[in-house]
C-alpha cells in the first residue's frame, strides 16, 4: 500500500491522504489556486515559496511534467524558475499514467527528484472552504512514522523570503535590445523576462537590494514575490530614491511589485478576507469600463482610500472591488495588482508590457485610448423563434435555452412573443412567454405574425439550426427591414459568415488562423476534383446543415460519388474537407458582448478522436489532456475568432488539434446556441442561453450577476472543481435495418451528463444514465472485435470493456481507436479494480473496506460489486457519498447554491439537512418514447408545489432540460435516478415524500425497490403502480371487474395463439414506447419475439395477446384523487390500431366517436381509476371496433399526450395531478372546445437505411401540433412544422391493394400530375384516373419480354432529379409493424429514396384521406 500522511493545520483540523513525491515533512502556509490548468508553471513559481499548495481542480498530473529545455533568451521554456519553490503539493487525485507528447516524467517522479512532498485522495474542496475563510492558514504535511511535535508550525510572513528567493548577482538578458530595462527581482518569473525582451528590450535583472540609479537604465521594472511586502524595506527606499524626482523614468510594477510601489508613495496595504487565487479574477479598466479576465495569486491588497490625491486606481476587481492597479495622472508610473504575463492561466492584458516599454520610448503620456458610449437600443416587444418538433440534432436543450431567453426577457419588462409548434414544451406554457403561437417555423408563418404583432426585436439564435435558417430567409427576403424588426445579438452578417464555408475561411485567413484545408463544390464533378486536389481519405459535409446531417468519409472515388449524390439533395453546396482523423477535437463555449468584453465559458474535450460529430462523441469536460500551453493558445484564438465575426452573445467554436504537436485548425464556429451550449450551462453553472438574451439587449457583462454566487460578476470564466461527462443515447434498435456505425453525422436522440471527482466516477455514472439496464463499464455486453475498434458504433465503448477483459494493451487499444491513451488508462483502471472485486466473489466477508471504496470512487455501483447485502455493508463501514456544490467558483467564494451532485471522493457534505422538501423525480435521458413531454410534467409540477408553498428537490440528470436549471427548484440533485442514488438522497434529506409519476417510465421502475425500503412515495400506492406495470397482473384485474380486453395468456407456448389465430402481439412489462413489443404472424416469429422480450423485461412477466387489426385507438389521459376521477381528456388516433401512441396522429376533441362510446370509455376509465385507487395522473388505451371498446393498456403516471391535452383543453393537468397528489381540494372540470392536430416528428433522414414503416415499437423522436377552427386547419399546421411541404405538381403513389379511388379522383381533380407504380396504374386506368406508370429499375428482369422497357423512366430516375413533391406509399396490407423478411422490398427502396432525397413522404392509409381532404378544404 501506498505509504500515508497527515495535513494538520493551525487549528487541528486534520486531513489524510496518499503520500506521492519526496518522503519529507514540511511546514509552511497553506494556500490553494483555482485554475484548472499549469501545474509545472505554478510549482515553479517564486511566489509559493514556503507554502504548501492546494489545487482546488481534482485530477492533476494528467500530462506530466516536460523536459527542462532552454527557449529564446536563455530562458526555461515550460517553466518560471529553475526549481519548485512551493513546499508541497496538495491535490484530489494524481495521475498514474500521464499522456501528452511534450512528457517525459509523470508529476510524481519529479516531485521525487526535486524532493518535494506531494499528498493526494485530499477532500481539496472542504480544504479550500476552510483556508479561504482565513485567507491562509499554517499547516504542516507530516509522514506517518514522524512524531508531530518534531515539526513545528513555520510562518513564513516572519521571514524575508524575497531575500530567499532572489538572484545574488545581476545578470543580462537580450544584450542587443534597444531599450535598457532594470528589473528588480523579488521573485521574478522566466515569462516576465521574456516579455520584456521579446519587445526588444535589453533587461537587467538585478537583486532585490541593489542600488538604483536612474543613469543604468531607460525604464524600471519591479516583480513580483513571495511574502508581506513591509519587509522590503531596503527596495521601498531604493525605489523611493528614483521615483520623488520631479521627472522620474518609467515604473512597472507586478504584484508585489504593485504593494511595493504603494507603500513607497505612502498607501497602505491590508491583509484580505478572501484572497485572490485563481486563472478567472475579472478586473475593470477605470477608463473605459472594459473588463478583462487575468491570474492572481495573492492575500494582501492596497487600501485605494489611503492613495495620494495625484494617483487614481487603474483596474478595479469586478467580484469584491478591490483595488487591482494604480497609476499616476501625471509621471509614467503604474503597477497592477495581476499578473498580465501569467505562464498558467489567459494572458489578456499582456499588453501592458507595450504600453510599458511605448512609454519607456517616448516617456511621455498617451496611454489609454478613450472609448465612445454607443447609443443603446431598447426593444419593448421581442418576437422568439421556437425549434419547432423534436428531433435528432435539434431536442430538447432549445427548449431550455428558449425558456431561459424569455426569463431574462421578462426580468428586463419586456413583452416576449414566441412562436412554436411544439407541444410538448416548457416554453409554450402558460406563465412564461406573454403570447405563444403554435405555427410552423417557416417564413410565410412567421411574416404574418410579425404582421399581427409588431414586435420591434427578434431573436434567431434560440431555436436551433430551424429558426437561424428562417431568420436568414426573412432577412434575405426584406421582411424584417419591412416591419423594422431589429435583430437582436448576433447580426445576421455575422451569422452567414459562419454558416457559409466559403466566407468562413476567408475571414478566418484575414486575421490568420487555419481552417482544415477544404473545398466548397456545386456538382458532382467538382467534389471529385477537389478530393483529388486534397487528397484521400475526405470528409465530406453539407452547408447550411444541423447536426452533420449527408455527412460522412469517403476513402476513394466511388464512396465519394455516393455521398455527395445524396448530400445534393439536402443542400446546393456540399464541402470536401482533407481528412483529419485521429486528431482531438476540442471546443470551446464564448460569450461576447457590444462592448467586446469576451469571455470563454467552458472547454470540452471529445473522448472520441475527430471524425466523431460532437454529439456522437462521449465529451469530458474541462479538458483533460491539454497542457496550460495549448488551453489557452486556443482559448485566445477563440476570443479572437468571435471578436473579428462581431459575434454578441454566445457561440461555440470547434478545433481539430494534433496529438504530437501544437498545431491545430479550426474546425467550425456556431453562432448561435448549440447542443453543446446547453451542456456547457449544465457543467460549469453558467446559464449561457439566458446571460446571451440580456447581452443581445445591449446589456454589459460585468453587469449581469454570476446567478450562482449572487455577489460576483458574470464577466467570468468559471472554475470546476469536478469532472464531467457526456455520453450520447442511441435509440438504433428501434429501426429496422439501420446502419450501427457513427460518424460526422448525428444519430443519437438524448444525452445524458454526469459529474463526480474523478474520471472514473463520472464516466461509469453516465454510462448507467444512458441505459438503467446497463451496470457501468461493462464487458460483458459486446464481444471483442477489432473491426468495431477501429470503426466505430454506438456500442464501442463496451467493446472497449471486453477488449480489457480480453487482455489488450492501452497501446494496442490506442492504434485501434485512437483514443488518448489518459482515457484509456482511466479505462483500464476500472477494469482492473473489476478483476479485484472478482476475486472476492465466493467469500464477501473478506473483502477489506478500502477494496468497496475504492470500488464506489472508481463509479462502480451497488449492483455491479454484487454482493448480496451490499448497501447494509456500506453502511456499516460508513461509506457513504458525500453532497457536493457546484458553485463555478471552486469554492474560492462563498456560494449560496442549490446546484448538488454526490460523490465518494469527500469528507464533508456542503450544505445542512434541515427543511423537509418534497422530491420529484424526473424522466431522465431523453430517447424514443420519453422526451421533452416527460419534462414538462416534471417541471409542471415543481412549479404548482413552489406556489402550494412546499420546499421541492428535483433529481434528474440530463442536461438539455428545463427541469435541470436550476432555479427551477430549492434543490437540485444531478445525478442518477436509480434506487441506489434515489434512496441515498432519500436517507440524506428525509423528504415529505417522494412523486414518481411525473417523470415517465424510469421512475415508475424503482418504485417497488423503493417501497421495501419503507420510503414514502406520494400519489398512486407502489403497490397499484405494479398492478398496472405487470402485464399478467393488470390483465387478471380487467377479467376480475369485466372490462373487456383482447385475448391474453401469460407467456407460454404457441398453442394459444393458435386457438385465436394470428396475428398476436408479444408484451414484456415494465417497458416504455413499446420496446420489444412485436406482431408476430406465424410460429417462428412468436419463438423469435418471446427470446427478445424475455430479455428487456427479466424479472417481469411476458403476456401474449390478440393483435385486432383495423381498429381504431384512443388514448384517454386523466387524473384522480384516491380512485376518483377528476378529470379526463380523450383523444383518438388517426392511423388503425398498431401504430405505437406516440407515433400516431393525435385528435382532440375526437371527431369520429358517438355519445354513447364517449360515455362508456368514461365507465371504463372510471372503473380501472377506482379499482387501481389511483392518486394523480393517469392514463388509459383503448381500441374500438364494431362498437367493441378493449382496454390494451393502462399507466400510473403522466403520458407524452398530457401536455398536448393540457394545452387544448386550456386546463393544466399536471398541476390539477399535483394537487390530487398532495391532498388538496381539486374541483371537476368543464370542457371548451378548439381543434388540434398533435404530428409526430421523425428523424429518419438521419438513420442511414432505416426502414420508414409504423408500428407497435415507437420511432418518432418529437412531436408538433397546432390549433385550428377545425380539425383540417390544425393538421395542415402541424404537418408544415415537421417540415412537410405541400406538392405542388406531381404525385407518386404506390399504394398496392388498397382501394382509394374517390381520394385519388380528388387528388386528380385539384389538378396534380399522378404517377404510379405499375399494379397502382392499371387499377386507376381502368377506373378512369389518368395516371402514369413508371417503374423500378430491376437488373433481374429478361429484356426479350419486353424490348419498350428501356425506353420508360423509372422512379429511380425521378426520385433522383428530385421530380416528385410527394410520395404516397403504403406497405403491404397485415404487415401490422415489422416484417421479418430480410429482402428488401420495392416499397422499402421507395420510402428509403424518398427520404434520402428530402421527398415528403405520407405512409398510412387514414393520413392519406386526411391530407387529401385538407388540400379539398383549406385553399
Amino acid at each position: 500500500m501506498a505509504k500515508m500522511a497527515t495535513l494538520i493545520l493551525e487549528d487541528g483540523a486534520r486531513f489524510r491522504g496518499q503520500l506521492f513525491g519526496a518522503d519529507v515533512s514540511v511546514s509552511g502556509e497553506v494556500v490553494f489556486q483555482t485554475g484548472m490548468v499549469g501545474y509545472p508553471e505554478a510549482l515553479t513559481d517564486p511566489s509559493y515559496r514556503c507554502q504548501l499548495l492546494t489545487l482546488t481542480y481534482p485530477l492533476v498530473g494528467n500530462y506530466g511534467v516536460p523536459k527542462n529545455e532552454e527557449g529564446e533568451f536563455g530562458l526555461s521554456k515550460w517553466f518560471e524558475s529553475s526549481k519548485i519553490h512551493a513546499a508541497a503539493l496538495i491535490i484530489g487525485e494524481l495521475s498514474e499514467s500521464p499522456s501528452h507528447w511534450s512528457s517525459v516524467k509523470s508529476l510524481d517522479l519529479w516531485l521525487k527528484e526535486q524532493g518535494i512532498p506531494g499528498l493526494q485522495g485530499i477532500d481539496t474542496r472542504c480544504l479550500t472552504k476552510k483556508i479561504r475563510e482565513k485567507g491562509t492558514m499554517l499547516g504542516k504535511l507530516v509522514v506517518d512514522g514522524s512524531p508531530e511535535d518534531s515539526i513545528p508550525f513555520d510562518n513564513p510572513d516572519q521571514r524575508n523570503l524575497v531575500q530567499e528567493v532572489s538572484m545574488k548577482e545581476p545578470r543580462v538578458y537580450n544584450p542587443n535590445g534597444n531599450l535598457r530595462i532594470m528589473a528588480v527581482d523579488c521573485g521574478i518569473k522566466h515569462n516576465q523576462i521574456r516579455c520584456l525582451a521579446q519587445r526588444g528590450a535589453c533587461v537587467t535583472v538585478v537583486p532585490w537590494d541593489h542600488p538604483l540609479d536612474s543613469t543604468d537604465f531607460d525604464g524600471l521594472f519591479i516583480s513580483n514575490g513571495p511574502g508581506d511586502p513591509q519587509l522590503c524595506q531596503a527596495t521601498i527606499n531604493n525605489v523611493r530614491k528614483v521615483i520623488s524626482v520631479d521627472r522620474p523614468k518609467p515604473l512597472f510594477g507586478i504584484c508585489l511589485g504593485h504593494q511595493l510601489l504603494s507603500l513607497v508613495i505612502g498607501a497602505k496595504t491590508y491583509k484580505m478576507k478572501y484572497g485572490n487565487r485563481g486563472h478567472n479574477q475579472p478586473c475593470i479598466h477605470n477608463g473605459t469600463g472594459r473588463c478583462f479576465i487575468t491570474s492572481q495569486n495573492h492575500g494582501f491588497a492596497v487600501d485605494p482610500k489611503t492613495l495620494p490625491q495625484d494617483w487614481d486606481v487603474l483596474f478595479t476587481n469586478a467580484n469584491d472591488q478591490t483595488s487591482e492597479g494604480i497609476v499616476h495622472n501625471a509621471k509614467p508610473l503604474f503597477s497592477v495588482q495581476f499578473h498580465p504575463e501569467h505562464m498558467a492561466g489567459p494572458t489578456d492584458l499582456v499588453s501592458l508590457f507595450d504600453i510599458f516599454l511605448d512609454t519607456v520610448r517616448d516617456h511621455k503620456e498617451g496611454s489609454a485610448t478613450k472609448t465612445g458610449k454607443k447609443k443603446k437600443f431598447r426593444p419593448k416587444k421581442v418576437l422568439i423563434l421556437g425549434s419547432g418538433g423534436l428531433s435528432i440534432g435539434q431536442a430538447g436543450e432549445f427548449d431550455y435555452s428558449g425558456s431561459q431567453a424569455i426569463k431574462a426577457l421578462k426580468e428586463e419588462n419586456i413583452q416576449t412573443v414566441l412562436i412554436n409548434p411544439n407541444i410538448a414544451t416548457v416554453q409554450t406554457s402558460k406563465g412564461l412567454a406573454d403570447k405563444v403561437y403554435f405555427l410552423p417555423i417557416t417564413p410565410e408563418y412567421v411574416t404574418q405574425v410579425i404582421k399581427n404583432e409588431r414586435p420591434d426585436g427578434v431573436l434567431l439564435t434560440f431555436g436551433g439550426q430551424t429558426a437561424l435558417n428562417c431568420g436568414v430567409e426573412l432577412t434575405k427576403l426584406g421582411v424584417l427591414e419591412k416591419y423594422k424588426v431589429k435583430v437582436l445579438g448576433t447580426p445576421v452578417a455575422s451569422i452567414e459568415m459562419t454558416e457559409d464555408r466559403k466566407i468562413f475561411v476567408e475571414k478566418m485567413e484575414e486575421i490568420n488562423e487555419h481552417v482544415a484545408p477544404s473545398e466548397a463544390a456545386l456538382s458532382v464533378e467538382q467534389a471529385v476534383a477537389a478530393a483529388e486536389r486534397l487528397g484521400y481519405p475526405v470528409l465530406v459535409r453539407s452547408a447550411f446543415a444541423l447536426g452533420g446531417l449527408g455527412s460522412g468519409f469517403a476513402n476513394n472515388k466511388e464512396e465519394l460519388t455516393a455521398l455527395v449524390t445524396s448530400a445534393f439533395a439536402h443542400t446546393s453546396q456540399v464541402l470536401v474537407d482533407k481528412s483529419l482523423k485521429g486528431w482531438k477535437e476540442i471546443e470551446y463555449e464564448v460569450v461576447r458582448d457590444a462592448y467586446d468584453n469576451c469571455v470563454t465559458v467552458c472547454n470540452m474535450e471529445n473522448i472520441d478522436p475527430l471524425g466523431i460529430h460532437t454529439g456522437e462523441s462521449i465529451v469530458v469536460a474541462p479538458s483533460q489532456t491539454l497542457n496550460d500551453h495549448e488551453y489557452n493558445m486556443l482559448r485566445n484564438t477563440a476570443i479572437k475568432v468571435i471578436r473579428h465575426l462581431g459575434i454578441v452573445g454566445e457561440c461555440n467554436i470547434q478545433y481539430a488539434l494534433s496529438p504530437e504537436s501544437e498545431q491545430y485548425y479550426i474546425i467550425e464556429v456556431n453562432a448561435r446556441l448549440s447542443r453543446s451550449s446547453a451542456l456547457a450551462s449544465k457543467a460549469t453553472g453558467y446559464p449561457l442561453a439566458y446571460v446571451a438574451a440580456k447581452l443581445g439587449l445591449g446589456i454589459p457583462l460585468p453587469q449581469l450577476k454570476n446567478s450562482v454566487t449572487n455577489s460576483t460578476t458574470a464577466n467570468f470564466e468559471p472554475s470546476l472543481d469536478y469532472c464531467v461527462v457526456k455520453v450520447p443515447r442511441w435509440d438504433l434498435s428501434k429501426f429496422l435495418r439501420v446502419s450501427t456505425k457513427i460518424g460526422s453525422s448525428m444519430k443519437s436522440v438524448g444525452e445524458v451528463m454526469a459529474i463526480g471527482r474523478s474520471f472514473e466516477e463520472a464516466f461509469q455514472k453516465a454510462l448507467r444514465m444512458v441505459d438503467e439496464n446497463c451496470v457501468g463499464f461493462d464487458h460483458t455486453i459486446k464481444p471483442v472485435s477489432e473491426k468495431e475498434l477501429q470503426t466505430p458504433t454506438d456500442k464501442r465503448i463496451f467493446v472497449l470493456a471486453a477488449a480489457f477483459k480480453a487482455g489488450y494493451t492501452v497501446d494496442q487499444l490506442y492504434e485501434l481507436t485512437k483514443i488518448d491513451r489518459w482515457f484509456l488508462h482511466k479505462m483500464k483502471n476500472i477494469a482492473d479494480h473489476e478483476r479485484l472485486l472478482e476475486s472476492y466473489n465466493q467469500d464477501e466477508s473478506t473483502m477489506p473496506p478500502e477494496v468497496m471504496r475504492k470500488a464506489k470512487q472508481l463509479g462502480f455501483s451497488d449492483k455491479q460489486i454484487a454482493l448480496l447485502a451490499v448497501r447494509k455493508l456500506r453502511h456499516d463501514w460508513a461509506i457513504l457519498p458525500v453532497v457536493k456544490q457546484i458553485d463555478t467558483v471552486a469554492a474560492e467564494w462563498p456560494a449560496y447554491t442549490n446546484y448538488l451532485y454526490m460523490t465518494y471522493h469527500g469528507t464533508e457534505n456542503d450544505l445542512a439537512f434541515k427543511d423537509q422538501h418534497v422530491m420529484v423525480i424526473g424522466s431522465g435521458v431523453y430517447r424514443i418514447g420519453s422526451s421533452v413531454e416527460f419534462d414538462w410534467c416534471a417541471v409542471g409540477c415543481i412549479t404548482e408545489l413552489r406556489k402550494m408553498g412546499y420546499k421541492t428537490i428535483m433529481v434528474n440528470y440530463n442536461p438539455e432540460t428545463v427541469s435541470t436549471d436550476y432555479d427551477m427548484c430549492d434543490r437540485l440533485y444531478f445525478d442518477e435516478i436509480s434506487f441506489e442514488v434515489v434512496m441515498d438522497i432519500y436517507e440524506r434529506e428525509n423528504p415529505e415524500g417522494v412523486i414518481l409519476s411525473m417523470g415517465g417510465q424510469l421512475p415508475n421502475n424503482i418504485a417497488m425497490s423503493l417501497h421495501r425500503q419503507q420510503c414514502r412515495i406520494l400519489g398512486t400506492s407502489p403497490e397499484f403502480i405494479d398492478c398496472a406495470e405487470n402485464r399478467f397482473k393488470f390483465s387478471r384485474m380487467l377479467d376480475t371487474i369485466g372490462i373487456s380486453q383482447p385475448q391474453w395468456k401469460e407467456l407460454s407456448d404457441t398453442e394459444f395463439c393458435e386457438t385465436v389465430g394470428y396475428p398476436c402481439l408479444v408484451r414484456p412489462s415494465y417497458v416504455l414506447s413499446g420496446a420489444a413489443m412485436n406482431v408476430a404472424y406465424s410460429d417462428s416469429d412468436l419463438v423469435k419475439y418471446l427470446s427478445n422480450a424475455v430479455a428487456v423485461s427479466k424479472e417481469h412477466p411476458v403476456v401474449i395477446s390478440k393483435f385486432i387489426q383495423e381498429a381504431k385507438e384512443i388514448d384517454v389521459d386523466a387524473v384522480a384523487c384516491e380512485g376518483v376521477v377528476m378529470a379526463t381528456a380523450v383523444s383518438e388516433h388517426v392511423e388503425n390500431a398498431g401504430v405505437h401512441s406516440g407515433d400516431a396522429t393525435l385528435v382532440t376533441p375526437p371527431q369520429d366517436l358517438n355519445q354513447k362510446t364517449i360515455d362508456r370509455i368514461k365507465m371504463i376509465v372510471h372503473a380501472i381509476g377506482q379499482e387501481l385507487q389511483v392518486t394523480g395522473p393517469f392514463n388509459l388505451q383503448l381500441i374500438a371496433k364494431d362498437d367493441q371498446l378493449k382496454v390494451i393498456e393502462c399507466n400510473v403516471r403522466v403520458s407524452r399526450s398530457f401536455p398536448f391535452v393540457s394545452k387544448t383543453l386550456g386546463v393544466d393537468l399536471v398541476a390539477l395531478a399535483t394537487q390530487a397528489i398532495m391532498r388538496e381540494d381539486v374541483e371537476p372540470l368543464a370542457r371548451p372546445v378548439q381543434h388540434a392536430h398533435q404530428v409526430p416528428q421523425f428523424s429518419f433522414s438521419r438513420l442511414a437505411g432505416a426502414d420508414v414503416v409504423l408500428g407497435v415499437e415507437m420511432t418518432s423522436t418529437g412531436e408538433v401540433a397546432c390549433f385550428g377552427e377545425n380539425r383540417y386547419e390544425a393538421y395542415l399546421k402541424a404537418m408544415l412544422s415537421t417540415g412537410f411541404k405541400i406538392p405542388k405538381k406531381n404525385i407518386l403513389l404506390s399504394i398496392g391493394s388498397y382501394k382509394l379511388l374517390p381520394t385519388v379522383q380528388t387528388l386528380e381533380t385539384l389538378g396534380y400530375d399522378l404517377y404510379a407504380s405499375l399494379g397502382t396504374a392499371d387499377y386507376y386506368t381502368e377506373h378512369g384516373v389518368k395516371v402514369t406508370a413508371v417503374d423500378w429499375p430491376f437488373e433481374e428482369e429478361d429484356d426479350s419480354e419486353c424490348p419498350t422497357k428501356e425506353k420508360q423512366r423509372s422512379i429511380m430516375n425521378y426520385l433522383e432529379e428530385n421530380h416528385f413533391d410527394l410520395v404516397v406509399n403504403l406497405s403491404m396490407r397485415n404487415s401490422g409493424g415489422r416484417r421479418l423478411s430480410s429482402f428488401v422490398t420495392k416499397g422499402y427502396r421507395t420510402r428509403r429514396m424518398a427520404i434520402d432525397y428530402s421527398v415528403p413522404l405520407i405512409i398510412d392509409i387514414k393520413c392519406t384521406k386526411l391530407f387529401v381532404q385538407v388540400r379539398r378544404l383549406v385553399p
